[in-house]
């Protein structure tokens, strides 16, 4: 469930510091709290984020702000990873005249309850990044998705990941017997994106004839600190077996140079390859600077910009897709295509932020 400034190149430490200082502060409000826009005039939407200080959506609750500027009065909470507390952020959103609900879920379990409570108001829901299965968004008329096609990104992944092993496998492939060990650091367990990609770019690798040996897949929770453990310790055991990191999200991917940094790599000839999904910034400024070989955009921008059109629309009571360029699939859901981003097309990723 489609991160993400441009400059001098900081030190992981650094960069992630601002990130999750920009991603702990809001002017909507304080950490798990609720508060109004400055125009009470404009109708009103309650939206949750699973929690604020995640790296790509800090910047798809970034794009939210930007859009809903003088269209509607958004009412936004960091729901911190805790489900009990996003449903009562659900209800005081509710009680406080809230007039559609834009819901990036902490558990897409969840999202039959949610359909409960949108419906006992007559309220629409427009669900963001984190998908509900098919049949919840059908048992409500006035419930819709906004996200990606999960699958895309492993695929694009696959691919990014065969072309550039084809390409430098006289280097990479350490012990020369033609496999490429992997480690794989995947997102949240039973999230329909970490379930997706952490499937789908090993197929795709299959698929395109390359031979793969797994050494090691776990979840870092598409966090970068738990990331840095993880490779710590598949470092300390593996070493130069490792031939390529493949993992969920950038964030992660992050985490992990930092612990590749610490053991030498990226310095004189010593060398990883490492690809994630998101392009959020400061991956690019990894791809730039040749510690990545690449990601997948995952477009934050357009997706908090369909989130809010859809909202707003519903909140007036219009159709959701009214004045949009948006379309609708059969699930109901707008699914903003992603986009492989390497150096030799890294301004494609700059461009989605600015």
């Amino acid at each position: 469930m489609a991160i993400k400034k441009k400059g001098l190149f900081l030190s992981l430490t650094v960069a992630t510091s601002i990130l999750l200082a920009a991603g702990c502060s809001s002017s909507t409000g304080g950490s798990g709290s609720t508060s109004k826009g400055n125009d009470s005039s404009l109708l009103s939407v309650g939206a949750t984020i699973y929690k604020f200080d995640d790296n790509f959506m800090s910047y798809v609750r970034r794009s939210m702000q930007d859009e809903a500027k003088g269209k509607i009065n958004l009412m936004l909470n960091d729901s911190q990873n805790d489900q009990a507390k996003q449903m009562e952020q659900v209800d005081t959103l509710i009680a406080k005249g809230a007039k559609s609900l834009a819901i990036n879920l902490v558990d897409p379990k969840s999202a039959p309850t949610i359909i409960d409570k949108a419906k006992a108001k007559n309220l629409p829901v427009i669900f963001f990044n984190k998908e509900p299965d098919a049949s919840v968004l059908k048992s409500y008329d006035k419930a819709y998705y906004v996200g990606t096609t999960s699958s895309e990104s492993g695929i694009l992944q696959g691919d990014m990941i065969a072309k550039a092993w084809e390409a430098n496998k006289d280097k990479w492939d350490k012990n020369h017997d033609g496999v490429l060990q992997y480690v794989l650091l995947k997102g949240e367990p039973g999230h329909p994106d970490a379930e997706a990609r952490t499937k789908y770019v090993i197929d795709e690798l299959h698929k395109k004839g390359i031979k793969t040996q797994e050494l090691a897949l776990d979840t870092a929770m598409w966090d970068a600190t738990k990331a840095t453990e993880k490779m710590d310790a598949w470092i300390s055991k593996y070493g130069d077996k490792i031939e390529f990191v493949i993992c969920n999200n950038d964030g992660m991917a992050l985490g992990a140079i930092s612990a590749l940094e610490k053991a030498g790599y990226f310095s004189g000839d010593k060398y990883m390859p490492v690809v994630g999904v998101d392009a959020i910034p400061e991956a690019l400024d990894m791809i730039a600077n040749g510690k990545m070989v690449g990601s997948v955009l995952n477009d934050a921008k357009n997706q908090g910009k369909a989130t809010i059109d859809l909202a707003a629309n519903a909140a007036n009571g219009k159709d959701v897709l009214s004045g949009t360029s948006w379309k609708l699939d059969d699930t109901k859901a707008v699914r903003v295509p992603y986009v492989i981003v390497t150096k030799d097309n890294i301004q494609v990723g700059r461009d989605a932020y600015k």
